[in-house]
């Protein structure tokens, strides 16, 4: 038989595990109790699914899927492990911190973003505080005009309203 056809050339490659959401380099890991809540929901998760892989009858597919969940859990333990909970001002405040959600009016008509931790971002309606729109939104008051530098080029917004509930 041809070395073509046997197990060894047929043997699927390894699993690629997609990379967390880098968080630059010194910058601190973080989150808002909802980010935090929803790291440790994907941490069960995983667990979860170590135990449906116990149940995967080939041993190449079981071996692959435990070692594409341990890698995958080592990420997520290093980033909980980094996690530093920043919880919501006690006061009503009306500067741009960490967690809150801000309101900008632009050319665009008028939109609400919330900052969050790097892995709670979702780049719509949560971006990371390390985001552009971000680091110019933070330490500003309603009133405020920001300038940063987007996929779209340079923006404008004025900022509207801030609010620190759960929104």
């Amino acid at each position: 038989m041809s070395k073509a056809f046997t197990d060894e050339e047929t043997a699927e490659a390894p699993a690629i595990v997609p990379p967390r959401a880098p968080l630059p380099a010194g910058v601190p890991n973080y989150v808002t109790a909802r980010g935090l809540a929803q790291l440790r929901g994907e941490l069960a998760a995983l667990d979860a699914e170590g135990v449906a892989a116990e149940r995967i009858a080939d041993e190449k597919t079981r071996a692959r899927a435990h070692a594409a969940l341990a890698e995958r859990r080592a990420a997520l333990a290093a980033r909980l492990a980094s996690a530093e909970l920043v919880t919501p001002p006690a006061a009503p405040t009306d500067v741009v911190r960490f967690g809150a959600t801000v309101t900008v009016a632009g050319p665009g008509g008028r939109r609400r973003f919330r900052l969050v931790g790097v892995d709670e971002a979702d780049g719509r309606a949560a971006i990371a505080f390390v985001a552009p729109l971000a680091r110019a939104l933070l330490g500003r008051r309603v009133g405020d005009t920001v300038r940063f530098r987007s996929p779209r080029g340079e923006e404008e917004l004025e900022i509207a309203a801030i609010d620190y509930g759960e929104g």
